[in-house]
């Protein structure tokens, strides 16, 4: 066995420092395979944290290695990662320096010229995905005859949809020609739109993206057989050419499906999903290098576009801010936490109770008001680990541990030992009141007490008790398992013990909190319901409420406004806005209309026409009674945008949280802004709102603009 440490050269020290991705080759012999292997394996020099990724040196590195693994002569090559990585793509803080259409167009074609030696190669190659892969490290892998992925791999994707730009390193053709136009969509459109929806092995695998999917355990040894099986004959991996006239079908419904999807979550206001199914449509028909040249070119016009360098923007908000967030305790301050307590049964204590049980691996309790309530709560958790183990998203043998971690007690006692008790019963200030009255006779002195709430005032929540040191709100966003914000609600009283518990438990719960103060309906839900206010007034007066739900369509936002309401729930809605009503009569007004539609018992608001298009329900637009002062589409959407400009300014102003860049955070990982939108105060600010309406731009740092 040889072996050999290849990298590149630096750019230079105008750039920021790349953090070379080392190519280290190996020569092996593998047993039943006549000739050496060449393994390359791409490493960073640092641990997991700092997954590996390409800038210029790292693919001169890489080049360097296949030269000399093509030297060799081997009897086929293939390409690794470093412990837990395989590579996550390119090395944006590169990417990020590039200002002209020249040299973002070069950046694509030398990652088309390194990674095509591998699929021009008449050795076999082989890529062995032993870890994360994402972006570039995906269309490496494509690039190769052959895919392995190890089954504790953590994810793969491509990603580049959602931060504004496409994949721009072979993904647009390789992808349709190894996996059909459908599989394609799915992963290029529909995942990264879809909240940047990751890709586990098993799914990786039914896709088509990798195939075969080997244990962790000596992953490496595996792959090397599975290698040797392949060159022998013994296996036989079979490629479906989709060019043909018998896939004209599936590819019409697949760009169709396509468009639609891209419709649906950007509504026009991001050009990359368009472009990328461009690409995805002429890799049916181009040769790969011409396909390549049109990537190049796509890849270039998104370099250079304002879309994607607000995605930057949020990915940088999401991957370093969301990890330490602004006023984050020591974390040496944090108690232990061996068992957890959920105060409530119902669907939103439900899907607490499984995440803790899930991420901390500790008994957790439930408990309701009765035996029939508790029952269906625990039941409902036991029926949702179930169907989990039933789409093998888990083995039976974890099923069967997490069942027996959750269960159900009326008594009280039943949290004398809880570390941290978390309570979610309905939206009544005397009731979570009553409960945090309760267990403070049964629970230790320093345990947690949090709060799900939503927007009462935690204060007053934990008046009166001996202990409001630790009383926290711990706030998390619905569905709980796909939304990655939780709000850490801290009083003037909360301990840095507390707030460091409740912390590293977000942090194993594998959640991106922000820290804000005791404020009425704390960030999201104070923003959010400002701009629904505003969308509800505007049909108060009397515009169309198709016209006011569509005011806001040029954001590309996920939801219209009413579609919002609906998910949030009309009560929850009223409840928030009564709150803060309260607090702020003259910027929160409660609609009557809104009033009657929750006495009525309306939870559905909208409908659809036989053609798909969007309505208000019926029965809802009977009681809505509306003036006689109509806007505009324009005038709605200028409205809504101020209003969220002046509360953002006010909350800054009263320090609800330490800057706009936790504000731009709790939108774009707790109401689904988008990333290509780069955070609402930015946008705010390029428009001109900003100004226009408070007199200051907000201006977070670490917004790049194009000159």
């Amino acid at each position: 066995m040889t072996s050999a440490t290849i990298t590149g050269e630096k750019k230079t020290p105008s750039a920021p420092e790349e953090v070379i991705t080392s190519a280290h080759l190996r020569l092996l012999d593998v047993p039943g395979i006549a000739g050496k292997v060449a393994l390359i394996t791409l490493d960073n020099g640092l641990d997991h944290q700092r997954p590996s990724t390409f800038g210029p040196g790292g693919i001169a590195g890489l080049n360097a290695a296949l030269d000399a693994a093509f030297a060799a002569e081997p009897a086929a090559i293939a390409v690794t990662g470093k412990p837990f990585v395989f590579a996550v793509g390119a090395d944006l803080s590169q990417i990020a320096t590039i200002t002209d259409h020249d040299s973002a167009r070069a950046t694509g074609v030398l990652g088309h010229s390194t990674f095509k030696r591998l699929t021009d190669s008449s050795i076999p190659t082989f890529a062995f995905v032993n870890g994360a892969a994402i972006g570039g490290g995906v269309e490496l892998a494509l690039s190769c005859d052959y895919r392995t992925m190890a089954a504790n791999a953590p994810m793969m994707a491509l990603s580049e949809c959602f931060l504004g730009i496409l994949p721009g390193w072979g993904g647009t053709q390789l992808l349709p020609k190894i996996v059909g136009p459908e599989n394609a969509i799915t992963v290029i459109i529909e995942n990264a739109l879809n909240q940047n929806h990751m890709m586990r092995p098993a799914e990786a695998l039914g896709l088509g993206v990798v195939d075969v999917v080997l244990d962790a355990a000596d992953y490496l040894e595996q792959s090397l057989v599975w290698m040797a099986d392949v060159l022998a004959g013994r296996i036989t991996v079979s490629r479906t050419n989709y060019a043909g006239a018998e896939f004209d079908d599936q590819w019409t419904s697949a760009l169709e499906r396509g468009r639609l999807i891209a419709d649906m979550r950007t509504h026009g206001a991001s050009p990359a999903p368009y472009r990328a199914l461009e690409l995805i449509a002429l890799s049916r028909t181009a040769d790969l290098a011409t396909g390549l040249a049109a990537e190049a070119d796509g890849l270039a016009d998104l370099i250079v576009s304002q879309q994607f360098r607000a995605g930057l923007y949020s990915f940088n908000l999401t991957q370093k801010r969301a990890r330490k967030p602004a006023g984050a305790p020591d974390l040496s301050l944090a108690r232990k936490v061996t068992k957890v307590g959920v105060i409530g049964a119902g669907l939103m204590a439900g899907q607490i109770a499984l995440l803790f049980a899930q991420r901390l691996h500790v008994p957790v309790v439930l408990t309701d008001v009765d035996q029939t309530r508790l029952d269906k709560g625990l039941a409902g958790v036991h029926r949702k680990i179930a169907e989990r183990a039933a789409q093998r998203k888990m083995t039976q043998d974890e099923a069967n541990r997490l069942t027996a971690l959750v269960t159900g007690s009326l008594d009280y006692q039943a949290f004398s030992d809880a570390d941290f008790v978390i309570e979610a019963v309905f939206e009544e200030l005397g009731a979570k009141q009553t409960v945090f009255a309760a267990l403070e006779k049964v629970v230790s002195p320093e345990a947690v007490l949090a709060t799900n709430t939503s927007s009462l005032s935690i204060t007053d929540m934990s008046a009166g008790l001996a202990h409001p040191e630790r009383v926290i709100g711990f706030h998390f966003f619905n569905p709980i398992s796909v939304m990655p914000l939780l709000e850490i609600v801290r009083t003037a009283a909360t301990s840095d013990s507390t707030a460091a518990t409740a912390l590293s438990v977000a942090k194993t719960l594998r959640k991106g909190p922000i820290f804000t103060a005791d404020a009425p309906a704390f960030v999201v839900n104070r923003l959010l319901t400002r701009f629904m206010g505003e969308i509800i007034a505007a049909i108060d007066e009397g515009t169309d409420p198709a016209v006011a739900d569509a005011a806001l369509a040029p954001l590309g936002l996920p939801m219209t406004p009413i579609m919002l309401l609906q998910l949030v729930g009309p009560a929850v809605a009223l409840h928030v806005t009564e709150t803060l009503h309260q607090s702020f009569p003259d910027r929160f007004e409660v609609s009557e209309n809104l009033r009657r539609i929750v006495a009525a018992g309306h939870r559905t608001l909208v409908s659809w026409t036989e053609t798909g298009q969007q309505v208000l329900d019926p029965e809802v637009a009977a009681l809505w009674e509306q003036g006689t002062a109509p806007s505009t589409g324009e005038q709605v959407r200028d409205r809504a945008l101020a209003a969220l400009a002046q509360e953002a300014r006010l909350m800054l102003d009263e320090k609800v949280v330490a800057a706009a860049a936790d504000i731009d955070l709790a939108l774009i990982t707790g109401a689904g802004w988008p990333f290509w939108l780069g955070g609402i105060t930015p946008y705010l600010d390029r428009e001109g709102v900003s100004e226009k309406v408070t007199g200051r731009r907000f201006n977070p740092p670490g917004v790049s603009t194009m000159p």
